[in-house]
């Protein structure tokens, strides 16, 4: 007769330990943006599975991304289930509202992060088991530069005419 071996009830407490992997985010165009216009944060993850030993068991934790929540440094945060795309992928142009966009009332230098929310899933060599709950890692903050830009419309260039506004 064979011994059976039972594995203990995982719970999303036990495999946070295997620390799944965080996300840079970052801000279209360049981490730099102007007031009053929206700054594009694009944070990527994608499932991945790290390997170890849980109760004296070898066994694979599979990280499933599930969330973004985005903080942009300004007292502002927004949570997604997409970690946006670029206004390209989009097909948009620069300076328009996405999802994951935010638009700064005031110059200055910001520190945005985003931490990525991470289902799970256990194999102990007999085939993948979900987990209950999420796990998060937190992501490292990139630096955002806020300016302000002040425009003038005029009739001449200061070419046409050196004394035109702003010349």
């Amino acid at each position: 007769m064979e011994d059976v071996v039972e594995i203990p009830a995982v719970t999303i407490t036990d495999v946070a330990r295997f620390a799944p992997q965080g996300s840079i985010v970052a801000g279209e165009p360049d981490n730099v943006g102007v007031v009053g216009l929206p700054v594009n944060f694009v944070a990527a993850a994608s499932e991945h599975s790290v390997g170890g030993e849980l109760f004296g068991f070898p066994m694979t934790v599979r990280f499933t991304p599930s969330g973004y929540d985005f903080d942009y440094g300004d007292g502002t945060t927004v949570s997604t289930m997409t970690g946006g795309q670029s206004w390209d992928a989009l097909g948009q142009a620069q300076f328009t509202p996405t999802d994951t966009s935010h638009t700064y009332a005031d110059r200055g230098t910001y520190f945005a992060h985003v931490n990525v929310r991470y289902t799970a899933a256990v194999d102990f060599g007999i085939g993948w088991f979900p987990i209950t709950g999420e796990v998060t890692a937190t992501g490292a903050a990139q630096e955002v530069r806020i300016f302000e830009a002040h425009t003038a419309l005029v009739a001449h260039t200061c070419q046409q005419n050196a004394a035109s506004p702003g010349c």
